[in-house]
């Protein structure tokens, strides 16, 4: 893919904050984004990376009346050497094209895509933070701009990445998080969109985690929408449960997304010989197994947070603690070797990561 490459003059370049700590996530923007264009009969076209600024959108654009938009979240990391690192991109290029053809979208190759994220990175650089548990966030999205009105699928599209240096995603860094299992609403529904990462999705999920927060939460449980029984997600993120010996997660079945962390937990696992179980769980199982003190552990997986331990889970007024409340053995484990492949600090026996020269 030919890309042109417009850098900001240094008049308009940003500072990175020099103390890492302070970064928090999402909140800051590097110097640069990538666009490229798609039309019917030329297809993609005019990759470039571009100073970072505002877009122009015509208040028509069908994203803004249809939804038709999708989205990515990677990570590059400093590695050894200097070296700079994305942790499974392939995965993440490959999950957007299967979100864009469930919304009658374009795909673009996973080629493609890793070119273009590589040629941001490089321009940017400089804004990789080196801290421990510090990366910088990056986030492709696809979206509708024929400025056109009626529900169909748009002949036009746009394509940009925009990154950003981030720290933790919760402010508490790997402390355990409290979650409400949420038994009004649900995310998504089987045969609906919820295997695809569109907006829609989460903007459907703000009021229940705006109310469980309210209540001293920090995220939700989802149940499934057919009956509220079995669990499905937490959060954002994909859910483990360590009961006994037996390491499980809901199947995919249409209504969970498929993260690239789940996949790279339930990877590990098989290797070390753990048992591990993609099956549903319902919600009355988990509440069990906490009472008779089978579970031993609960934990979400994402790539924002990697690994966030549960600590609680209230359910019916019900306050269930996990593990005394603390971080486990297992997640603990899945942490260290994650992050030490994502860093370079523990062999790559997967051929996970890739370098951007």
């Amino acid at each position: 893919m030919d890309i042109s490459v417009h850098l900001a003059a240094e008049s308009q370049r940003k500072r990175r904050p020099a103390d890492d700590s302070s970064l928090g996530f999402g909140k800051i923007f590097s110097d640069h984004m990538f666009l490229m264009e798609y039309s019917n009969g030329p297809g993609w076209h005019n990759a470039r990376v571009v100073p970072y600024g505002p877009l122009s959108l015509d208040p028509a654009a069908m994203v803004l009346h249809y939804g038709q938009e999708i989205f990515e979240g990677l990570k590059a990391y400093r590695g050894a050497g200097e070296s700079i690192c994305l942790f499974r991109p392939r995965m993440n290029f490959e999950r957007l094209n299967r979100s864009a053809a469930r919304l009658c979208m374009p795909e673009i190759p996973p080629d493609d895509q890793i070119e273009a994220v590589s040629a941001l990175v490089r321009a940017d650089r400089d804004w990789i933070p080196s801290s421990r548990g510090t990366s910088l966030y990056i986030r492709p999205v696809v979206m509708a701009t024929e400025p056109a009105l009626g529900v169909r699928p748009a002949a036009e599209y746009l394509y940009f990445i925009i990154a950003g240096p981030v720290g933790n995603y919760y402010s508490r860094g790997f402390d355990p998080v409290r979650i409400l299992v949420e038994q009004r609403f649900v995310r998504a529904a089987r045969g609906g969109v919820g295997e695809a990462k569109t907006g829609g999705n989460y903007a459907a999920s703000l009021l229940a985690a705006k109310k469980a927060k309210e209540k001293g939460y920090d995220q939700v449980l989802w149940l499934d929408a057919g009956r509220l029984e079995y669990v499905e997600e937490v959060g954002t993120m994909n859910i483990f449960f360590v009961m006994d010996d037996e390491l499980v997660t809901p199947p995919l079945t249409g209504s969970i997304l498929p993260g690239v962390t789940r996949d790279s937990v339930l990877r590990l696992a098989r290797e070390w010989g753990w048992k591990v179980s993609e099956r549903p769980i319902g919600i009355e199982e988990v509440r069990k197994a906490a009472a008779d003190g089978s579970m031993r552990e609960v934990f979400g997986t994402g790539t924002a947070a990697v690994i966030s331990p549960v600590g609680s889970l209230s359910y019916k007024g019900e306050e269930i603690t996990i593990g005394g409340g603390r971080m486990g053995e297992v997640a603990g484990k899945l942490y260290a070797e994650i992050t030490g492949i994502q860093y370079g600090e523990v062999p790559d026996r997967y051929g996970w990561v890739h370098k951007v020269a």
